[in-house]
């Protein structure tokens, strides 16, 4: 507080020193109409804030599977069964934009091509940071490797907690969404889909 001659001044915080985006103008709204007071300290840069973070958790519109993999095909003379177990990914539900995390299973019989294994966690995060439902995100995957690496069949579980079940609705803090796609082989025969989980359930192994 200043004050010139008997006149107090009260200095206003800024509400933004750069043009607002679309998007945090918008999150300052939604402030207002909770009945926040988007000017008060906890809360100036807040719409920015959201604005940037949404931006990340939805980057996934943004990627294309050819940049991701960046021609990380590999010729091998191997026929046996890949697979890249636990791997995290976060998404948002497209019904709430609430969060929904959790580790997904992804198997691949080659077809004599390979793909580099880190980009299979790559292609999760792809589809991971859209707005989802578990049930696509786990086709999406699927359909992405096979079409990828030309593969026999494949294989992707995976297992999620989601925030609009926790935190709101039903209120359930401990129930968990199991989500499966089997492709070719693994669709086609007891057997491959038995290894896959029988290996992906493991947990006698120090990773």
């Amino acid at each position: 507080m200043k004050t010139r001659g008997s006149a107090a001044i009260k200095l206003m915080p800024s509400q933004a020193t750069e043009v607002d985006s679309p998007v945090a103008a918008m999150v300052r709204e939604v402030i207002k109409e909770i009945g926040e007071d988007p000017s008060r300290q906890g809360l100036l840069k807040t719409p920015e804030r959201a604005d940037k973070a949404l931006r990340f958790l939805t980057s996934g519109y943004a990627t294309s599977l050819d940049e991701i993999v960046n021609g990380a095909i590999f010729d091998v003379d191997t026929e046996g069964m890949v697979i890249v177990r636990d791997i995290e990914f976060y998404s948002m539900c497209e019904h709430h934009m609430l969060p929904f995390f959790g580790k997904m299973h992804v198997a691949y019989l080659p077809n004599k091509r390979v793909i580099g294994l880190s980009k299979i966690p790559r292609i999760v995060d792809m589809y991971a940071r859209r707005l989802q439902v578990q049930e696509q995100l786990t086709e999406q995957v699927a359909k992405a490797v096979a079409e990828t690496v030309g593969a026999r069949g494949v294989g992707v579980i995976a297992e999620a907690r989601h925030f609009c079940m926790m935190m709101r609705g039903v209120e359930k803090q401990h129930s968990g969404t199991i989500t499966s796609t089997m492709l070719g082989e693994f669709k086609a025969k007891k057997t491959t889909r038995d290894e896959f989980l029988a290996l992906i359930s493991q947990r006698t192994n120090p990773f």
